[in-house]
């Protein structure tokens, strides 16, 4: 299969987009310029995206390994009616947004988090935001606002996938 999943919509990269970094195919080619380019080394997190339900740093992999995957990004959290995810919501009520740089790539770690274990305890929150670094917030915030979202999606019943794939159930 030589088709990306990207948000819900199927594309077909050129052989010389093969090549290119997760990150940069996103950005540059499809626009989808959410997934921050902060370290290009895999350190600092800003690039996380979720494919096949897990958190991958989009600058360490290449389009041609993601080939056959769905990748969600920040963009396909929202959802169809332009409403936020639960998560992005929190994210903004618990003033875990700062200056904004690394919030798309905590976001999408605290999403595949949520997606594998839907009631993670504070040191969980923790592990799963140990790559995602933020000099901002102090992380008090960000631990919060993953605790929030969790709670709020348990108790209205709301499903964790992404806005993007709502519409398909």
């Amino acid at each position: 299969m030589n088709t990306l999943t990207i948000n819900g919509a199927d594309y077909e990269p050129s052989d010389e987009e093969l090549g290119l970094t997760l990150m940069r195919y996103l950005r540059e080619k499809r626009f989808l310029r959410g997934t921050k380019n902060g370290c290009e080394q895999g350190l600092c997190g800003t690039c996380t995206v979720v494919v096949d339900g897990k958190p991958l740093r989009s600058c360490r992999s290449s389009v041609e390994k993601n080939l056959g995957k769905s990748i969600i990004t920040i963009e396909g959290m929202e959802y169809p009616d332009g409403s936020l995810h639960p998560i992005q919501r929190a994210f903004l009520d618990s003033g875990a947004v700062q200056c904004g740089f690394c919030t798309p790539g905590m976001v999408m770690s605290s999403y595949a988090l949520l997606l594998r274990e839907p009631a993670p305890d504070r040191e969980a929150i923790r592990k799963a935001l140990r790559g995602n670094l933020c000099r901002c917030t102090g992380y008090q915030q960000i631990v919060d606002a993953v605790e929030l979202a969790s709670r709020i999606m348990r108790e209205q019943d709301l499903p964790v996938e992404a806005g993007c794939l709502a519409h398909d159930r």
